[in-house]
C-alpha cells in the first residue's frame, strides 16, 4: 500500500517540477519528492506490507 502512495506522490512532485507551479515553501517539488521517497523505503523495509503469514492453523 505504501508503494502505490509514493508512486502517487513522486508523479506529483514530477508534475508540479514539470509545470513549473509556485507553492509555498512546504509544498516544493523538492520536498514531495522527499515525502515520496520516505514512503517507498518505508514500504521496502516492510512497514505496510498488508497481510502477515505467521503460520498454519489446523
Amino acid at each position: 500500500m505504501l508503494g502505490i502512495v509514493a508512486a502517487i506522490v513522486l508523479f506529483f512532485a514530477f508534475l508540479i517540477n514539470a509545470a513549473d507551479l509556485s507553492t509555498n515553501d512546504v509544498f516544493t517539488s523538492t520536498n514531495v519528492m522527499l515525502i515520496g521517497l520516505a514512503l517507498l523505503a518505508l514500504h521496502v523495509s516492510g512497514v505496510g506490507g498488508g497481510w502477515a503469514t505467521r503460520g498454519r492453523r489446523r
